[in-house]
């Protein structure tokens, strides 16, 4: 049975594969009507939208938008063709369009739906946006509605092109005018106004005689509206949408009943593309008529699906499209699925005969048409045959070819390999299915249509530049046309769309099978001979194990990027960033352990990569530098010479050629950058850089392969490593690279992780750290015993050993110790006494809490000095002990010469300034009196002092033999200070108080008793030590106090008879005026406390003053008297209980003042002298409207 008897329907039957808005003759409008298949699909579209337009014609709605998307060849300007011929109502070979759909829509609600939108009165308009535009249109805001009213105009008759004659017909059609005018225009020209309102410019002698003649317009105002009728015509949306609500009402009054207009706008997305402006002029056109018809009129626009193809990748324009679907209530997308059933029913519908024939071919080859059709492993999933109805339904094809060609298509026309009929669409997948079922009609069943067989169907619309490639190849004498023209034109299809066919030979092979029973190892060989022949002609290109076909241009590109030379040197240097990225990842480091990092060096072939300065390195031989022969002695020899892991690739140098054609890509690429070039170039520079990309991604992968197969060589010894990532078989031989270089690595037993751990070290107890063989030894013996040694080189060579030393010495081979060891074992041996550190000069001791940073920070690298320490000798710390206990008191002393050290030092310390008793509390004491032993005490602070100085433990043990006898006396005289302090103190205190009362009162003290206590007193305080004369004090005090008491108080009794007479005198004066309620305790307690103060006086000047302090204290309390008996008297007068009668001032004079000594009187002269003294004094107090008071 040969193909073309299989199907139900004549294949070579003339089927309308492309709808076109605009090809509507009867016989056209049958066969889409007639073969018209609705899928599941589209059930569901017909469904939801009639529901949605039923909601139009029942009530009022601003719903009135339906967009229909889906992609190029997916039957959208069908199904919206076929909406029109159902909502338009007409009639079609004796019915309406909806009787083609009653055995196609099973479900009769929706046929309901059909049916009744069909009998609604309605005007359709049906267009494509892009043929009713003018050419120039797309640069005006308004441009949708302009079409729209364009479309409107000429559905009603009137003109399209030119809207405000349009305007004028509507106008006259008002006025009933328009016959009669159309009438005398034909009379006037000739011509029918149909055929010539186009040429308007040329006609306006016969408009404007047919204007006046018919109008109401005069010949003048018919000449001004033709010369001013298009300057003043203005469109805007608004009135767009009021036009069409006049015009659904004026046919409502002449139907008598409802009217709709629907307008059906083909590829509007297209259309609009980017333009924000288009955007939202078609936003507003949608709201208006909404809002202004309410459902009675609609919207219908188709758009691609993927609208980003479409529009710029932009933000913005993202976001106004969204919005513009968002005014389209009713969405349908049709999808491929859509497409693959209609193809089935339209084109490979099968008779009975066929049916089963092709059932009982499934059963018989199913499982080898599973082996046979077959894709690599990075091609997308593929359709397959999925049971024997879906290879009755798709024979001679296989299902994957539905989504394959649709994607084909969709590359050619999105890279602009197609010509204008393509992009347009006047091919569709039906007509590819169709065209080539008819190549392969006469072929017997078991033939499958491979995939070139559809580059017939769109041959005719290629570019140029596509056909010249195959139209020349069919002449090449080079290729062999039967096998290697179908790879070249399956290599076109699929150029355009790698991700969805990878183009490689195990695709190739399999989208090129032609026959049920084809070997499929046989096809892979004829595919791969033909891809080599055409890859010799420079018709195609290898990238990686993708073949790709080249444009003439392409070629001419290609010719020009093999010539460019890469020098070897720029293409080993190239692969070696890829090779350092892949092993090194981020940093030159190899982990041979949680703790330990190791830098090492790298070179590729003879070509050092970076700093050289580590111990270790690696290798890489490339197949280029190897390509002369070197055996495996000289790998081997080179391991051990160059301290270096050696890899050798394997010989295959692949990875090499792809990053040197990826170079010269980049090469060509950065030469033409600034050259002006065709659209086509420019797209395959943006091809071949991305060429480049994968080509370097390819060589990222060969070289990991590469990398995995190496040969390794290690301190000359080939070592076996098992095939695994790079770094880890990189890693494997650096592990055995490092046990071999860094021997002594093993010595730190017990790791010092952080500065805790050296802290622990500092605290251990000497007796702790063991460095023989028993269990309990240091697990770092050998380290302690390696460094030690290490340091006691250096001191007997008397060279300096800083800490940078020591760390770069144990930093590197053969010990490769991290810094923090190194400062542990430090330490380690200083907690052992075995080295001391010295700081700019100082000795450093062992309880220094700065130790740690001293030796952890790389500040003190160079400034911190080790040195071997001097034993003490044993005479000189039992010396050491014995001052411990002689000076300090102490004989729980340490046995180690630090802990010696330490212990003395901080006694120092202790008797310096820390005790209650130290020698500074004592000295701050010598401030406050003449105390005995200060001499002492300061002799016994710079002794001390000295000794703590001493931080160098040889200088301080030498210092304590030194001074040993100065340190014995100190403590013993110091003894007898401190009990001074103690106990005697306070008498000593007492009696230097006495002294200060005598040289006080020296004048007053004539008794030669109370002198003499007070010499002996004097001598006892003046004595360098007094410590044993003391105890005489206490009885001379007594006695000085007994002596000068009596004196004190012979003085005191006449001065405490003077203090009485004045408080009398004061008492007096208070009982005179009556004020005892406000004067008697103030006056009583002054008095009082001044007596107190008298009696406890021991101080005969101090008792003296007080009888002037008396007087005076008198003279104030009578003042105040006297001023409150003046200011009383003031306030009576002022409130008129007495009248005002000026008082004289009071001036108060003390007696004394008048007689301030002792006179004597012997005869009347002396009288006489004295009352003219008392007189002068008096007169010069005297003041006018003054009274003098004596007292």
């Amino acid at each position: 049975m040969q193909i073309f008897e299989l199907f139900k329907k004549d294949i070579n039957r003339n089927i309308q594969g492309v709808v076109k808005i605009g090809q509507d003759s009867p016989e056209v409008i049958r066969s889409e009507l007639d073969e018209y298949v609705v899928t599941k699909e589209l059930n569901r579209h017909f469904d939801k939208f009639f529901e949605a337009y039923r909601k139009g014609t029942t009530g009022r709605t601003d719903k009135i938008g339906v967009w229909i998307s889906g992609f190029f060849g997916s039957g959208k300007s069908h199904f919206l063709k076929i909406l029109s011929y159902i909502l338009s109502g007409k009639e079609y070979e004796g019915g309406k369009a909806v009787k083609f759909f009653d055995e196609k829509i099973t479900d009769g609600r929706i046929l309901a739906d059909m049916k009744a939108a069909g009998d609604i009165s309605a005007d359709v308009i049906l267009f494509n946006i892009d043929a009713k535009s003018d050419s120039d249109s797309k640069t005006n805001k308004d441009a949708i509605v302009k079409v729209f009213m364009k479309v409107f105009n000429e559905m009603q008759g009137f003109c399209g092109s030119m809207p405000w004659i349009a305007d004028l017909e509507r106008q006259m059609t008002k006025d009933g005018t328009y016959d009669a005018f159309r009438a005398k225009f034909e009379e006037i020209n000739g011509a029918t106004w149909e055929k010539k309102r186009e040429d308007f410019y040329f006609e306006e002698d016969s408009i404007i005689e047919a204007l006046a003649a018919t109008t109401k317009m005069s010949l003048d105002a018919a000449r001004s509206w033709y010369e001013k009728s298009e300057k003043n015509y203005a469109l805007d949306i608004s009135t767009f949408a009021k036009k069409v609500r006049e015009y659904i009402e004026l046919r409502d009054k002449q139907l008598g009943k409802k009217h709709h207009v629907i307008f059906l706008c083909d590829e509007i997305g297209q259309y609009i593309g980017s333009d924000s402006n288009l955007m939202l002029n078609l936003q507003t056109v949608v709201e208006n008529l909404g809002s202004e018809c309410g459902g009675r009129a609609w919207v219908i626009a188709t758009s691609q699906e993927d609208i980003s193809k479409i529009v710029n990748e932009t933000k913005s324009s993202r976001d106004d499209f969204s919005k513009i679907i968002g005014r389209f209530d009713t969405r349908l997308s049709l999808s491929s699925a859509n497409v693959d059933e209609v193809i089935k029913k339209r084109l490979l519908s099968k008779t009975v005969t066929a049916t089963e024939k092709l059932r009982l071919l499934y059963t018989d080859k199913n499982a080898i048409l599973k082996n046979l059709i077959t894709f690599s492993p990075d091609t997308p999933e593929k359709k397959l045959y999925q049971d024997e109805q879906d290879f009755v339904d798709v024979y001679p094809f296989i299902p994957y070819q539905f989504s394959l060609l649709q994607a084909v298509f969709t590359g050619i026309r999105t890279h602009g390999a197609s010509g204008k009929h393509l992009s347009e669409g006047e091919r569709s997948l039906l007509n590819a299915f169709q065209e080539a079922a008819i190549q392969y009609a006469k072929f017997s069943d078991g033939m499958l249509i491979p995939f070139d067989a559809f580059y017939r169907t769109i041959e005719t619309f290629l570019d140029h530049n596509i056909r010249k490639v195959i139209i020349q190849a069919e002449t090449n004498e080079h290729l062999v046309a039967e096998d290697d023209l179908p790879v070249l034109k399956t290599l076109f299809l699929v150029k355009y769309i790698p991700n969805v066919l990878p183009s490689n030979l195990e695709n190739l092979a399999t989208v090129m099978l032609d026959n049920i029973n084809a070997d499929k190892i046989e096809m892979k060989k004829r595919v791969d001979a033909s891809l080599r022949r055409l890859e010799r002609e420079k018709l195609i290109t290898k990238n990686g194990e993708q073949f790709i076909f080249l444009t003439d241009e392409e070629q001419d590109v290609n010719r020009e990027i093999r010539e460019i030379a890469i020098d070897h040197a720029e293409i080993i240097e190239k692969a070696a960033d890829e090779i350092q990225s892949e092993i090194f990842k981020t940093e030159r480091k190899y982990r041979y352990d949680e703790r330990h990092d190791f830098a090492y060096n790298f070179n590729i072939d003879d070509r050092p990569r970076g700093n050289q300065s580590a111990e270790m390195g690696l290798r890489i031989l490339t197949p280029w530098y190897i390509s002369g022969g070197l055996s495996d002695m000289e790998f081997t020899s080179m391991s051990m010479r160059e301290r270096n892991i050696i890899m050798v690739l394997p010989s295959d140098p692949s990875f090499l050629e792809e990053m040197e054609q990826a170079l010269q890509i980049d090469t060509y690429i950065r030469r033409n950058s600034g050259r002006s070039a065709t659209d086509a170039v420019e797209d395959i520079k943006t091809t071949k850089a991305r060429e480049s990309k994968q080509r370097k991604d390819r060589c990222r992968e060969l070289i990991v392969e590469a990398l995995k197969r190496a040969s390794v060589y290690v301190n000359g010894n080939r070592i076996e490593i098992k095939e695994k990532s790079p770094t880890e078989r990189v890693n494997e031989a650096f592990a055995t690279q490092v046990e071999s270089i860094f021997t002594k690595l093993n010595y730190i037993k017990k790791p010092f992780y952080s500065t805790e751990d050296l802290k622990q070290t500092l605290a251990a107890k000497s007796g702790q750290i063991i460095l023989d063989g028993t269990e309990n030894a240091d697990p770092n013996a050998l380290a302690i015993e390696e460094m030690g040694d290490v340091i006691k080189t250096s001191s007997y060579k008397n060279v300096p050993t800083t800490l940078r030393i020591i760390a770069d010495a144990f930093g590197k081979s053969p010990y490769g110790w991290k810094d923090i060891d190194v400062a542990g074992i430090l330490l380690t041996l200083f907690k052992m006494q075995d080295i001391r550190f010295e700081l700019r000069g100082e000795s450093i001791a062992s309880t220094d809490t700065n130790v740690i940073t001293y030796v952890s920070k790389r500040d003190y690298a160079d400034s911190l000095i080790i040195k071997m320490r001097v034993k003490i000798p044993d005479e000189m710390l039992a010396l050491a002990k014995t001052l411990a206990k002689e000076v300090f008191g102490r004989a729980d002393m340490p046995n180690d010469e630090d802990g010696i050290k330490e212990k003395i030092i901080n006694f120092c310390k202790n008797e310096l300034t820390e005790r209650n008793d130290s020698i500074k509390d004592l000295l701050n004491e010598y401030n406050k009196q003449r105390y005995p032993g200060k001499s002492v005490l300061e002799k016994g602070k710079g002794l001390l002092e000295e000794v703590a100085r001493a931080r160098d433990v040889q200088t301080f043990y030498e210092t304590l033999r030194d001074k040993k006898e100065a340190l014995l006396d100190y403590a013993e005289d110091v003894q007898d200070i401190k009990k001074f302090f103690t106990n005697q103190r306070d008498i000593f205190d007492k009696a230097l108080k006495m002294l200060d009362i005598y040289e006080g009162n020296r004048s007053y003290v004539l008794d030669a008793d109370t002198i003499a206590t007070v010499t002996s007193m004097e001598k006892i305080t003046k004595l360098t030590s007094p410590y044993a004369e003391i105890h005489k004090l206490p009885e001379f005090i007594q006695e000085f106090i007994s002596r000068f008491g009596k004196i004190l108080q012979d003085e005191c009794v006449p001065i405490q008879a003077d203090i009485e007479a004045d408080h009398a005198v004061v008492r007096a004066e208070v009982a005179n005026h009556h004020y005892e309620e406000k004067f008697g305790e103030k006056v009583r307690v002054a008095f009082a406390g001044l007596l107190n103060r008298l009696g406890k006086a021991n101080n005969i000047y101090e008792a003296i003053a007080m009888k002037t302090e008396s007087d005076r204290l008198k003279l104030r309390l009578i003042k105040e008297i006297n001023d409150e008996e003046a200011r009383i008297a003031a306030e009576n007068a002022k409130s008129g209980d007495e009248p005002f009668i000026p008082q004289p001032k009071t001036k108060t004079i003390s007696v004394k003042s008048l007689f301030p000594r002792a006179k004597q009187v012997a005869n009347h002269e002396d009288i006489e002298q004295l009352l003219g003294e008392l007189r002068d004094k008096l007169e010069a107090q005297l003041e006018e409207n003054t009274t003098i008071q004596i007292v």
